[in-house]
């Protein structure tokens, strides 16, 4: 299989380029064997680079779209490589081919609450579903079975991104358990958003006055994730407007706490949070 001339870099760049992926292919299996994962070329009107999967199914050859990875081929293979990387299949690129690569339908779910959803839609939001199209749906015609098959192939990638997942050491922890005390926390100020407290802006007059809150991120020395909320104790003319006689919390700034309570713990992509309340500062 030839490389494609991949848009954008010099012959040079495309060199490094191949090395390095041909490094990271080394000991897979075969694609005719395992199938394979493909980055696909960005083409008239799709600017990015696109995922899909290859697998032989019986008596029968397909592609199948995954997802959408960036308009940067660096961090296309980057975010693809992440995901696929302990996975026995190989990684190839490749122009956008319409005759094997559009969907003939096979691949949209015929029944049930996703009926009409494409299997990549599902793989997204609600894999222990699609793990149920592939292994418990009892297929009663011959294109429902064709559909098992491509169900099975789209729950492999799921596994495929768990085995990563499972592998990848765990980015921080909890601060505790809903209803604990924290004490003595020096946190950095990471991201500050600023909106409108709902339930305390009201019209006086025919003016409107907002009671503005700044939502805070925050992580602790060992890179722990927190967030905290704090609500402007005088009103704003304007939306999402700090008054001047509020302090703007500015990311880089330290806060000393002496003492928080934990609202809740909940996760940010794979990385656990803390949120806190009832915060006083030192």
């Amino acid at each position: 299989m030839t490389p494609p001339l991949i848009p954008g870099l010099s012959a040079q760049e495309q060199t490094l380029l191949y090395e390095k992926l041909n490094t990271y292919n080394q000991g897979r299996a075969s694609y005719k064997e395992a199938g394979a994962y493909l980055v696909v070329l960005p083409r008239e009107g799709h600017p990015a680079y696109t995922l899909w999967i290859y697998s032989p199914l019986p008596g029968r050859q397909h592609i199948f779209y995954l997802c959408e990875l960036s308009t940067d081929v660096n961090e296309a293979l980057r975010t693809a490589s992440t995901l696929c990387f302990y996975s026995e299949r190989r990684m190839l690129m490749v122009e956008y081919n319409a005759k094997r690569m559009q969907s003939n339908g096979d691949d949209l779910i015929p029944a049930g609450k996703y009926r009409g959803h494409f299997l990549h839609e599902i793989l997204s939001i609600d894999p222990a579903y699609l793990g149920w199209l592939a292994y418990k749906f009892q297929p009663r015609i011959p294109k429902q079975e064709r559909f098992v098959h491509i169900a099975r192939i789209y729950y492999s990638v799921h596994t495929d991104a768990q085995r990563a997942k499972a592998r990848r050491k765990p980015a921080g922890r909890f601060l505790g358990k809903e209803g604990d005390k924290l004490e003595n926390l020096r946190l950095t100020v990471t991201h500050v958003r600023l909106e409108d407290n709902p339930y305390k802006t009201q019209v006086r007059g025919g003016t409107p006055f907002f009671y503005v809150r700044q939502v805070l991120r925050l992580r602790d020395a060992s890179g722990n994730r927190v967030s905290m909320s704090v609500n402007a104790r005088t009103a704003s003319r304007h939306s999402c407007i700090l008054p001047a006689t509020e302090h703007a919390y500015q990311p880089g700034e330290i806060i000393e706490i002496a003492s928080a309570r934990v609202a809740r713990t909940y996760w940010m992509g794979d990385t656990p949070c803390t949120r806190i309340n009832y915060v006083k500062l030192k």
